[in-house]
C-alpha cells in the first residue's frame, strides 16, 4: 500500500504487522477529521468492538491544523494542534480497539480540490488493501466542504475497483448535517443503543476540540437520543440511540449513476412528502 504523502501514518493498536492488520479489516471509516469517525461510524466501530471476526478500520484525510481553538489550546499553533489531533485520533483507535488507524494528512485545500486525484488514490490503494464489507463516510448533504470532498473521492475510488472488490454497503453518515429530513424509507438505521459509555469513552477522548470549544461530546449523544426519540410520532422507542445514514451502496454497485441528481433525489421526495401532507390537509388532493 503506497500513500502519497511521506507524513502518512498507518497505525495498528494492537500491534499486529501491517500486512496482516490491513486485510482483516471488515468494516472501515472514512472521516475528514480527527473525531469525524467517532461522531459518525460509530454503529461500525460497535460492531466489531471485542469481536474476533470483525475489525474496524479508521481512515482520517486531513491533517487537523484548522481545528478550533479557545482555552488550554488557544495559543497551540497548526503544527502543534497537528500533533494532538493525530494522538487523540489515535488513542480514540486505541479505546475503540480498531484494526488500524490511517492518518493521511492531507491539507483542507487538496481535500476540496476538484482537480486533485491524490486523495482517490490514496483511498483506492486503502480499499483495495482491506476490501471491507462495509464502508461509512460522509453524506452527500453534508454542509461542511471538506466532508463532501471526502465523500466524492470516496465513492470515485469504490467505482474504479474491480466489481469484485467493491463492498457491500456504503453508507453516508451525519456529521455537519443530519439526516432527521430523509423519507423514512430511505433511512439507513443504525441502533446504537445500550453503549452509551464507550460512545462517551470515544468522544471524550477528542479533549482539544472539547476544551477548546466544541462541545461535540454532548451534541452527538443528543442528535443519537433525538433520532432515536423523534423517529416515530406512535410508537414507544425501539433504541434510546440512533444513527440515521444515506445509502450509498447503489452508486457504487451502478458507477453510471449521477452523484449529483442521486442526492437531489433524496431532497425531491422529501420536498413531495411535505407538498402531499399540506395538500391533503388543505382538501387539494
Amino acid at each position: 500500500m503506497k500513500l502519497k504523502l511521506p507524513t502518512a501514518e498507518v497505525f495498528v493498536p494492537d500491534g499486529k504487522p501491517v500486512a496482516g492488520a490491513l486485510p482483516r479489516i471488515t468494516h472501515l471509516g472514512i472521516g475528514a477529521h480527527q473525531d469525524d469517525l467517532e461522531f459518525m461510524a460509530f454503529h461500525g466501530i460497535l460492531e466489531c468492538f471485542a469481536n474476533e471476526s470483525k475489525w474496524f478500520g479508521g481512515v482520517t484525510c486531513t491533517n487537523g491544523a484548522g481545528s478550533s481553538r479557545t482555552g488550554a489550546y488557544e495559543k497551540y499553533s497548526d503544527a502543534q494542534m497537528m500533533a494532538v489531533r493525530r494522538t487523540e485520533q489515535n488513542n480514540a483507535a486505541i479505546v475503540g480497539q480498531y484494526g488500524v488507524m490511517i492518518q493521511l494528512d492531507y491539507p483542507s485545500s487538496a481535500i476540496k480540490s476538484a482537480t486533485d486525484p491524490s486523495l482517490k488514490n490514496d483511498l483506492k490503494e486503502i480499499l483495495a488493501a482491506t476490501r471491507p464489507e462495509v464502508v461509512y463516510t460522509h453524506n452527500l448533504a453534508d454542509k461542511h466542504d471538506t466532508h463532501i470532498g471526502v465523500v466524492i473521492a470516496a465513492l470515485q475510488a469504490l467505482r474504479e475497483l474491480p466489481r469484485e472488490q467493491r463492498p457491500k454497503r456504503v453508507i453516508g453518515c451525519e456529521v455537519w448535517r443530519n439526516l432527521d429530513w430523509l423519507n423514512d424509507s430511505e433511512k439507513v438505521l443504525m441502533d446504537v443503543g445500550g453503549r452509551d459509555n464507550l460512545a462517551a469513552a470515544l468522544n471524550g477522548v477528542f479533549d482539544s476540540q472539547i476544551a477548546g470549544g466544541k462541545r461535540y461530546d454532548l451534541a452527538t449523544l443528543g442528535r443519537r437520543a433525538a433520532n432515536a426519540t423523534f423517529f416515530e410520532s406512535h410508537a414507544t422507542d425501539r433504541s434510546n440511540q440512533l444513527i440515521f445514514g444515506m445509502n450509498l451502496t447503489p452508486l457504487v454497485a451502478d458507477e453510471t449513476k449521477d452523484i449529483v441528481a442521486f442526492a437531489a433525489g433524496h431532497i425531491e421526495h422529501f420536498a413531495a412528502d411535505v407538498k402531499s401532507k399540506l395538500n391533503q390537509r388543505l382538501g387539494k388532493i
